[in-house]
């Protein structure tokens, strides 16, 4: 069966949730939003490709920090509203510049930095 973006389930905005994760480790790098045109660009460069709200433009990941991301596999859960992608991560994930930007927990009530910067 061939894959059609179309059939994912986008909100209003035409956007899709897209959760970056590290294939060896499982963990979690970032969220990011994608459209149907960042998905097929990422499909058919290999270069992990957001679309950023803020500046209503490509968001091609680590095209200016050097922090690429490459695509290994794109899933699409079971509701079709959202995507996980599965990527090579050269460098940090997060523009705070640690390897995620799930860098603070909560716990017993306190957030708490549990991850540096690498750099």
């Amino acid at each position: 069966m061939t894959f059609d973006p179309e059939s994912l389930k986008f909100d209003a905005q035409g956007l899709i949730p897209a959760i970056a994760q590290d294939p060896e480790t499982g963990e979690v790098l970032m969220m990011a939003w994608m459209n149907a045109a960042s998905i097929a660009k990422t499909l058919e460069t290999g270069k992990v490709t957001y679309w950023s709200r803020s500046r209503q433009a490509f968001w091609v990941k680590g095209e200016t920090s050097g922090h690429l991301q490459t695509l290994v596999e794109m899933r699409v859960d079971c509701d079709r509203d959202c995507l996980l992608v599965l990527v090579h991560q050269e460098g940090p994930a997060c523009h705070t510049n640690r390897r995620s930007c799930f860098y603070t927990a909560v716990r017993a009530g306190d957030e708490v930095e549990i991850m540096a910067p690498m750099v």
